[in-house]
């Protein structure tokens, strides 16, 4: 039997510098998404500014490491949110850590 192998990020420098608590972890395995979240924010509000964070790093760095610009990228990530809000064909799970 073989041992799975769990890739992790590093830590960003600001949070090796001054701490902080991880309120997100996205994994991918076997092709399906696997997140562990802590709700973090008393109004949900605040999750759909940090999402749209998280797409805009996401475009930057597809923008970094292929032909995509960042624009073109940060569309198509708005089309694929547009397409599973409209037409979820899997609601996921997630693990809160409260």
């Amino acid at each position: 039997m073989s041992n799975p192998k769990f890739e992790a990020l590093g830590l960003p420098p600001d949070v090796l510098e001054k701490g902080g608590i991880e309120i997100l972890r996205a994994s991918v395995v076997e092709g399906a998404v696997s997140i562990a979240l802590r709700r973090a924010f008393e109004d949900p509000f605040t999750w759909g500014v940090l999402l749209v964070d998280l797409a805009r790093h996401a475009a930057h760095v597809y923008a970094l490491e292929t032909e995509h610009s960042e624009e073109e990228a940060l569309a198509e990530i708005r089309a694929g949110m547009e397409s599973e809000f409209n037409d979820s064909s899997d609601p996921g799970s997630a693990q809160s850590i409260n």
